[in-house]
Protein backbone atom coordinates (compact mmCIF):
# COMPACT_ATOMS: atom_id res chain seq x y z
CA UNK A 1 0.00 0.00 0.00
CA UNK A 2 1.39 3.44 -0.98
CA UNK A 3 1.80 6.12 1.68
CA UNK A 4 -0.01 9.46 1.29
CA UNK A 5 2.13 12.56 0.86
CA UNK A 6 2.52 14.73 3.98
CA UNK A 7 -0.45 17.13 4.49
CA UNK A 8 -2.74 15.25 2.13
CA UNK A 9 -6.30 14.85 3.45
CA UNK A 10 -7.03 11.41 4.72
CA UNK A 11 -10.61 10.17 4.94
CA UNK A 12 -11.61 10.41 8.59
CA UNK A 13 -8.29 12.08 9.41
CA UNK A 14 -7.43 15.31 11.22
CA UNK A 15 -7.71 17.55 8.16
CA UNK A 16 -11.23 16.35 7.50
CA UNK A 17 -12.20 16.86 11.16
CA UNK A 18 -10.87 20.44 11.23
CA UNK A 19 -12.77 21.28 8.04
CA UNK A 20 -16.02 20.07 9.63
CA UNK A 21 -15.33 22.04 12.81
CA UNK A 22 -14.55 25.20 10.82
CA UNK A 23 -17.64 24.79 8.65
CA UNK A 24 -19.83 24.26 11.73
CA UNK A 25 -18.45 27.39 13.41
CA UNK A 26 -18.97 29.49 10.27
CA UNK A 27 -22.55 28.26 9.88
CA UNK A 28 -23.33 28.96 13.56
CA UNK A 29 -21.90 32.49 13.42
CA UNK A 30 -23.72 33.23 10.16
CA UNK A 31 -26.97 31.90 11.64
CA UNK A 32 -26.59 34.07 14.75
CA UNK A 33 -25.82 37.14 12.66
CA UNK A 34 -28.81 36.58 10.38
CA UNK A 35 -31.02 35.92 13.41
CA UNK A 36 -29.80 39.14 15.01
CA UNK A 37 -30.59 41.13 11.88
CA UNK A 38 -34.11 39.69 11.90
CA UNK A 39 -34.62 40.75 15.53
CA UNK A 40 -34.57 37.23 16.93
CA UNK A 41 -32.07 38.23 19.65
CA UNK A 42 -34.08 41.25 20.81
CA UNK A 43 -36.41 39.27 23.06
CA UNK A 44 -39.87 40.41 24.09
CA UNK A 45 -40.64 43.49 26.14
CA UNK A 46 -41.17 42.40 29.76
CA UNK A 47 -44.69 42.65 31.13
CA UNK A 48 -43.45 43.74 34.56
CA UNK A 49 -42.04 47.19 34.00
CA UNK A 50 -42.92 50.51 35.55
CA UNK A 51 -43.65 51.66 39.05
CA UNK A 52 -45.40 49.61 41.74
CA UNK A 53 -45.95 51.06 45.20
CA UNK A 54 -43.62 53.95 44.37
CA UNK A 55 -40.70 51.72 43.30
CA UNK A 56 -39.24 50.22 40.16
CA UNK A 57 -39.61 46.47 39.69
CA UNK A 58 -36.95 44.36 41.43
CA UNK A 59 -34.20 42.65 39.45
CA UNK A 60 -33.92 38.87 39.35
CA UNK A 61 -31.18 38.04 41.88
CA UNK A 62 -30.43 34.64 40.31
CA UNK A 63 -29.22 36.35 37.09
CA UNK A 64 -26.12 38.50 36.63
CA UNK A 65 -27.59 40.63 33.85
CA UNK A 66 -28.97 43.72 35.60
CA UNK A 67 -28.38 46.55 38.03
CA UNK A 68 -30.78 48.55 40.18
CA UNK A 69 -30.53 51.30 42.76
CA UNK A 70 -33.07 49.40 44.88
CA UNK A 71 -31.41 45.97 44.63
CA UNK A 72 -30.44 44.17 47.81
CA UNK A 73 -27.52 42.09 46.46
CA UNK A 74 -24.01 43.48 46.02
CA UNK A 75 -23.70 42.46 42.37
CA UNK A 76 -26.94 44.18 41.35
CA UNK A 77 -26.75 47.28 43.58
CA UNK A 78 -25.81 50.57 41.96
CA UNK A 79 -26.16 54.06 43.43
CA UNK A 80 -29.10 56.15 42.26
CA UNK A 81 -28.36 59.18 40.10
CA UNK A 82 -28.01 62.43 42.00
CA UNK A 83 -30.75 64.95 41.38
CA UNK A 84 -28.57 67.77 42.64
CA UNK A 85 -30.17 70.94 43.96
CA UNK A 86 -32.99 70.72 41.38
CA UNK A 87 -33.96 67.07 40.89
CA UNK A 88 -36.77 67.90 38.46
CA UNK A 89 -34.38 69.79 36.17
CA UNK A 90 -31.87 66.92 36.40
CA UNK A 91 -34.61 64.49 35.37
CA UNK A 92 -35.41 66.65 32.32
CA UNK A 93 -31.71 66.70 31.46
CA UNK A 94 -31.65 62.92 31.81
CA UNK A 95 -34.22 62.61 29.01
CA UNK A 96 -31.89 64.43 26.65
CA UNK A 97 -28.86 62.39 27.70
CA UNK A 98 -30.71 59.10 27.14
CA UNK A 99 -32.20 60.21 23.81
CA UNK A 100 -28.72 61.10 22.51
CA UNK A 101 -27.15 57.75 23.40
CA UNK A 102 -26.43 55.23 20.62
CA UNK A 103 -29.06 52.51 20.33
CA UNK A 104 -31.51 54.25 22.68
CA UNK A 105 -35.24 54.49 22.05
CA UNK A 106 -37.40 56.26 24.61
CA UNK A 107 -40.60 54.25 24.97
CA UNK A 108 -42.41 55.92 27.89
CA UNK A 109 -41.90 59.40 29.23
CA UNK A 110 -43.86 60.74 32.18
CA UNK A 111 -43.16 63.61 34.59
CA UNK A 112 -41.39 61.29 37.07
CA UNK A 113 -40.74 58.12 35.03
CA UNK A 114 -38.69 57.30 31.94
CA UNK A 115 -38.43 53.96 30.16
CA UNK A 116 -36.00 53.36 27.31
CA UNK A 117 -34.78 50.40 25.31
CA UNK A 118 -31.13 50.14 24.36
CA UNK A 119 -30.21 47.94 21.38
CA UNK A 120 -26.65 46.72 20.86
CA UNK A 121 -25.08 47.57 17.50
CA UNK A 122 -24.02 44.21 16.12
CA UNK A 123 -26.20 41.54 17.70
CA UNK A 124 -29.25 43.74 18.41
CA UNK A 125 -29.70 42.53 21.99
CA UNK A 126 -32.14 44.78 23.88
CA UNK A 127 -31.82 46.04 27.45
CA UNK A 128 -34.69 47.69 29.33
CA UNK A 129 -33.69 50.80 31.29
CA UNK A 130 -35.94 52.68 33.69
CA UNK A 131 -35.58 55.85 35.73
CA UNK A 132 -37.83 57.09 38.54
CA UNK A 133 -37.55 60.57 40.00
CA UNK A 134 -37.69 60.66 43.80
CA UNK A 135 -37.86 64.42 44.17
CA UNK A 136 -38.13 64.54 48.00
CA UNK A 137 -34.96 62.42 48.31
CA UNK A 138 -33.24 64.37 45.52
CA UNK A 139 -32.33 61.22 43.55
CA UNK A 140 -33.27 59.36 40.38
CA UNK A 141 -33.72 55.63 40.96
CA UNK A 142 -32.43 53.40 38.13
CA UNK A 143 -32.97 49.89 36.82
CA UNK A 144 -31.20 48.44 33.78
CA UNK A 145 -31.70 44.81 32.75
CA UNK A 146 -30.90 42.60 29.77
CA UNK A 147 -33.87 40.81 28.25
CA UNK A 148 -31.94 37.70 27.26
CA UNK A 149 -29.09 35.78 28.82
CA UNK A 150 -27.88 35.12 32.32
CA UNK A 151 -24.92 37.55 32.23
CA UNK A 152 -24.40 40.99 30.78
CA UNK A 153 -20.61 41.26 31.25
CA UNK A 154 -21.04 44.61 33.01
CA UNK A 155 -22.85 46.35 30.13
CA UNK A 156 -25.79 47.59 32.22
CA UNK A 157 -23.56 48.95 34.99
CA UNK A 158 -21.30 50.69 32.46
CA UNK A 159 -24.33 52.27 30.76
CA UNK A 160 -25.68 53.72 34.01
CA UNK A 161 -22.23 55.01 34.99
CA UNK A 162 -21.94 56.62 31.54
CA UNK A 163 -25.29 58.34 32.07
CA UNK A 164 -24.18 59.44 35.55
CA UNK A 165 -21.03 60.98 34.08
CA UNK A 166 -22.99 62.76 31.33
CA UNK A 167 -25.36 64.27 33.91
CA UNK A 168 -22.49 65.72 35.96
CA UNK A 169 -20.87 67.48 33.00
Amino acid sequence: MAASPPGAPVAGGRTSLWRWILLTVVVLIAGLFIGAQMGLLAGKRPLRLGVTDGQLQPVRPQLSNSVSSTATTDYHRIAPLSGGSNAKASFERLRGVVAAMPGATIVVTQPEYLYAEFQSRVWHFVDDVEFLLDEPAGVIEVRSASRLGRKDFGVNRARIESIRAALTR
